[in-house]
């Protein structure tokens, strides 16, 4: 049963806290073989005083913890600048998040010195602090990562700080993703007799310390992996390394794999402690794995090890039953389908991993179920897997299903929870409406990172939306869900994440120098057509010598689907070319809400944005923008326009004035125009006008991305005398009446139960307008209330 689904936590942790010092074993301490032993990152050694509290080596200071308050923002810095000098790492001030109403700071991060990737000494470290300021003024730390990943020294000389800059908003960065990372942490092999501590004494000679020469390092043996060692088969070093986690204390999971770009065949796998990643509350990012490559024998090597685990093991733990890697797994960043065995080999289940918390389902559903008796047209839909678990979840109320109808022709797929730590892997569908805003067309909570999973969920939301394909869909570069998406919107051309983009090339660019960096932004984002882009492209290879880079092969084979000049040619709504989708739901909810403010943050945020729309579209019906020309097509636009929109087509019409035409071709009804800017010889563009259905085309596409017309065909029509734009060129779905265009519009596919359902919200919809505006003012009301007598007269339910 579905409501009795709950999830369990019994947590409890002992701190044991030995030294190699004899002579301080606290009493009754038993470090026997079967100890666990908490271990503190390298480099940091808690030490006992007399009194049997651990205090910082050197200092005995105040520790940093949530709910700590500060005077000023100044004063924490101190604090935990202070707190890392006797920890034995440097601090730098991170992101900083100002108030939308008045721009004023509201909170703050101090970061490692070596949090990100941006120079080569840092590695990513996720240690940092987060004070936010309170209403009476005082600054209270409200979020804490005390781990690094990296080794820590002793105390650390304070640096000079730098002089405080009075606040001001922050310049334009570019994406930054977030690398999560843990400390890498030594583990005891209770089967090493030289560690044994009969006596309660802990030697750490195998520990790099901030003191140390290096680890001493031990030879491979036949029980533990090392790189070199060799297997006939995959399914061999998958099962070694099964029996070898047995032994040391924690559960495989089968990570990565990567494919031959010749034939498609596997080159090689990862294998994985089960704590990696962050996908479920239960994993911390553990970096221990091991990796296995193919030789040209057919036989396998370990190329790539790690035996760090960042959280304690269980030694002699079994596992449920024993993995087997299936050569059909495609992968995408993780193959979480894997086949237990029992101790004879015979297959016993395939099981699915779900990065669902169990107590979210009893939650949702009850949700859904009071949201469907006040919203007939409320839509959900619950994934099962082979033994009838809930897996992922999918929903949309009629709202989203009717701005599908209008707004669903582009489509972004935004898994941005994906960038760090989540809880709950919360995923939406947006599309954008006729005021340039954000519209939600549906959400889900996914379970796992399959292609089986995405393709579920496509096909669902297709379902919701009664068979609209979009046009074009922004998702993520994943395998999985490449594959999904050519398997369910067929000829809906995909694009790919911008977020996705950066942080991928901020990682294999890393090592390239900053002539190279700015060659490529150039070649990227300022080439106007796909072949001035192949034509640089192919130069900036040859030039440093990079025809044999993987990263930049596969990306270039790739380009039609993040490269600008070749997604000009398809309509994306107005989405950013160049840049970033906001969330849909900002800050109010995001991966790491927690469920018992899951629901109630999401309606919040869901009608903040509404009510966003509903002030547009007041705006655009009572307010009227000054012309700026005397061009009958301005008039015509800003009668039928929102006014956002009008507001982009008025700006390319006076730039228009700004451009030379000349006709440089002219057969038949077929004419050619050269347009360039004044003053400017390198801008210029070519448009086609024929004469006889009214075609215009611009080599710009501005009108094939946006659904507007561009100021080189608006010159072209100036000195064509048109006073009119065709109506082709008036995209409904930009117009004020766009919300009322579905009934119009409507398809065979559409069930009489949807349409029904549509047809109710519209008109519901409508009415709330009515009422919304006639109570502005009597005058107002009068009006309104003659209309619908009027119109009510019409549909007879007058008695």
């Amino acid at each position: 049963m579905i409501g009795d689904l709950h999830l369990g936590w019994n947590i409890f942790s002992q701190d044991l806290q030995c030294t190699s010092v004899a002579d301080t074993e606290p009493a009754g301490l038993n470090c026997g073989n079967n100890m666990v032993v908490k271990a503190y990152p390298l480099g940091m050694v808690r030490i006992m005083n007399n009194n049997g509290i651990g205090e910082d080596e050197g200092d005995s200071g105040v520790e940093p913890y949530v709910g700590l308050e500060f005077d000023s923002v100044e004063e924490a810095r101190e604090f935990y600048t202070s707190y890392a000098t006797r920890t034995g790492f440097k601090v730098r001030s991170g992101q900083m998040y100002r108030s939308r109403t008045d721009g004023t700071v509201t909170s703050r991060r101090f970061v490692c010195s070596k949090e990100g990737f941006q120079l080569n000494s840092r590695t990513g470290c996720p240690a940092f602090v987060r004070v936010q300021r309170r209403d009476t003024g005082k600054w209270v730390l409200d979020q804490i990562q005390k781990e690094h990943n990296h080794e820590l020294g002793g105390q650390v000389e304070e640096t000079p700080r730098p002089p405080v800059v009075s606040q001001r908003p922050p310049a334009p960065t570019k994406l930054a993703v977030s690398v999560p990372h843990r400390p890498k942490m030594k583990v005891i092999d209770e089967s090493d007799k030289a560690l044994s501590c009969p006596s309660g004494v802990i030697s750490f000679k195998r520990f790099k310390g901030a003191g140390d020469g290096g680890d001493v390092q031990t030879q491979p043996n036949a029980a533990e992996p090392y790189a070199g060692l060799e297997f006939s088969s995959a399914n061999e070093a998958c099962q070694f390394y099964q029996a070898y986690a047995e032994v040391v204390g924690f559960r495989v999971r089968i990570g990565q794999l990567f494919r031959s770009k010749v034939d498609g065949s596997i080159t090689s796998r990862r294998f994985v402690c089960s704590k990696e990643g962050f996908q479920h509350p239960s994993r911390m990012g553990c970096g221990a794995y091991m990796r296995i490559k193919k030789q040209d024998s057919g036989g396998w090597i370990v190329d790539r090890l790690n035996k760090d685990h960042n959280h304690e093991l269980e030694p002699g733990k079994k596992n449920a039953g024993m993995k087997k890697i299936t050569e059909d797994v495609t992968g995408g960043l993780d193959s979480v389908d894997l086949i237990e065995l029992n101790d004879f080999g015979n297959h016993i289940k395939k099981t699915r991993e779900n990065t669902i918390g169990k107590e979210w389902y009893p939650v949702l559903l009850e949700y859904f179920q009071t949201r469907q008796a006040e919203d007939t047209g409320f839509f959900y839909a619950v994934e099962l897997d082979s033994n009838g678990s809930c897996m992922s979840v999918f929903w949309a109320d009629s709202r989203a299903r009717f701005a599908c109808s209008q707004f669903g022709d582009a489509v972004v797929f935004d898994t941005s929870y994906r960038k760090g730590n989540y809880s709950v892997p919360f995923a939406t569908f947006v599309g954008f409406n006729h005021h340039r805003q954000p519209v939600l067309l549906g959400c889900a909570l996914i379970s796992d990172e399959s292609k089986e999973v995405f393709t579920w969920l496509f096909q669902t939301w297709l379902r919701a939306m009664s068979g609209h394909r979009p046009r074009s869909i922004v998702a993520d570069q994943d395998l999985a869900i490449q594959q999904a998406v050519a398997q369910i919107f067929p000829g809906t051309h995909h694009r790919y994440s911008s977020w996705q983009i950066r942080a991928k090339e901020r990682e294999n660019l890393r090592a390239f120098p900053n002539e190279f960096k700015y060659e490529y932004e150039k070649c990227i984002y300022q080439t106007q057509t796909t072949v001035e882009f192949d034509t640089m492209w192919n130069a900036l290879v040859n030039k440093y010598g990079l025809r044999d880079n993987m990263w930049l092969r596969e990306m270039y084979e790739k380009r039609e689907n993040w490269v600008p000049a070749y997604l000009r040619g398809t309509f994306f709504g107005g989405i950013p070319i160049n840049g970033n989708v906001e969330p849909f739901f900002g800050t109010s909810l995001d991966s790491l809400t927690p469920l018992r403010e899951f629901v109630s943050c999401y309606e919040q945020g869901l009608e903040q944005r509404r009510e966003e729309e509903r002030k547009e579209d007041f705006n655009s019906y009572n307010l009227q923008p000054f012309l700026q020309t005397k061009e009958p097509v301005e008039e015509q636009c800003r009668r039928l326009y929102t006014l956002t929109i009008f507001r982009i087509f008025q700006n390319e019409l006076v730039q228009s004035y700004n451009y030379l035409g000349l006709k440089t071709y002219e057969e038949g009804a077929i004419s050619r125009f050269l347009v360039r800017k004044c003053g400017n010889e390198n801008e210029k563009h070519a448009v086609t006008f024929s004469a006889t259905n009214l075609n215009v085309s611009c080599s710009c596409q501005m009108f094939e991305y946006e659904g507007l017309l561009c100021r080189h065909i608006l010159k072209v029509f100036n000195l064509l005398d048109m006073r009119e734009l065709p109506s082709r060129y008036i995209l409904h779905r930009w117009t004020k009446n766009a919300e009322f265009g579905f009934v119009r519009d409507v398809e065979s596919g559409v069930s009489s139960q949807d349409l029904k359902a549509l047809m109710v919200w519209s008109l519901r919809e409508a009415a709330s307008k009515y009422i919304e505006f006639g109570t502005s003012s009597l005058e107002k009301y009068k009006l309104a209330y003659e209309i619908m007598r009027e119109g009510g007269k019409k549909l007879c339910w007058q008695r």
